[in-house]
């Protein structure tokens, strides 16, 4: 089953780190955040990516290219140059990297890639800056259960500040950070069937616009709730707190090595 990993954005919001990296390439616990991702679906037995790239999509190809190079034991002659692999990487993934255009929008990636996915049958998607410790076998089996055409992930994030309750002026009950109560939003970790790329109109289509609007009006958009950890990348805040989650042992998304 194919995984689209949407890599292609300015990161405008992360510009601190995106000015000489696309946003997928900025690192947690000294690896991109899309190596994370791509472990993460390899854990649960999905191997076969297919990464939109636009913005600084050359920095993406050179790491993939360098991460298949690098990886396992080598043996160079500084005499003549030759060298000499003695095993190959064995993270058993493939990975297409496809260009989708520099100012394409995130419904345009997925329609340029119909050649790939059309007939195809299921397949997934996701965005190349969020992290969760979702149960992707789980996730694959609740689409497949409902038959519909769509499946969006549901998750309900954590305030950026503490919670307070009052009586009158006391301080009652004091949260730090709690996950909010309302308000489920798209957490990306789609699984999807071909035919959603005839709701997508070309490369100025927001995905999260007139297709998931569309499919929900027809009733073919089935929302899967997670409660666990998810956390996106959009400004250099975030970075620093997956990177401090990941340095205190506490990141729930990483797969076993």
């Amino acid at each position: 089953m194919n995984v689209v990993i949407l890599a292609g954005g300015l990161g405008t919001r992360l510009s601190e780190e995106t000015e000489l990296k696309p946003k997928p390439m900025v690192e947690v616990g000294g690896r991109p955040i899309l190596w994370h991702i791509i472990n993460h679906y390899s854990h649960y037995g999905f191997h076969d990516f297919i990464i939109a790239l636009g913005y600084k999509g050359e920095a993406i190809k050179r790491y993939f290219m360098d991460y298949l190079e690098l990886n396992g034991s080598l043996t160079l002659s500084l005499q003549d140059g030759s060298k000499t692999k003695h095993d190959t990487c064995s993270d058993g993934w493939t990975v297409h990297l496809m260009e989708t255009g520099l100012n394409t929008i995130t419904g345009g990636r997925i329609k340029r890639l119909a050649p790939m996915l059309r007939g195809g049958g299921t397949f997934m998607m996701t965005y190349g800056d969020g992290l969760s410790d979702i149960d992707l076998t789980r996730l694959l089996r609740f689409h497949r259960d409902h038959g519909r055409l769509a499946t969006v992930t549901a998750v309900r994030p954590s305030a950026r500040f503490g919670c307070l309750e009052f009586d009158g002026d006391r301080v009652v009950h004091f949260t730090e950070k709690p996950q909010l109560g309302e308000g489920w939003i798209n957490g990306g970790f789609f699984v999807l069937e071909p035919e959603v790329l005839d709701y997508i109109a070309g490369d100025s289509t927001h995905w999260e616009r007139e297709p998931m609007e569309k499919l929900a009006r027809d009733g073919e958009l089935m929302a899967y709730r997670h409660e666990g950890f998810w956390q996106c990348m959009d400004t250099l805040r975030d970075k620093r707190q997956l990177d401090e989650i990941w340095e205190n042992g506490q990141a729930t998304w990483k797969a076993p090595r």
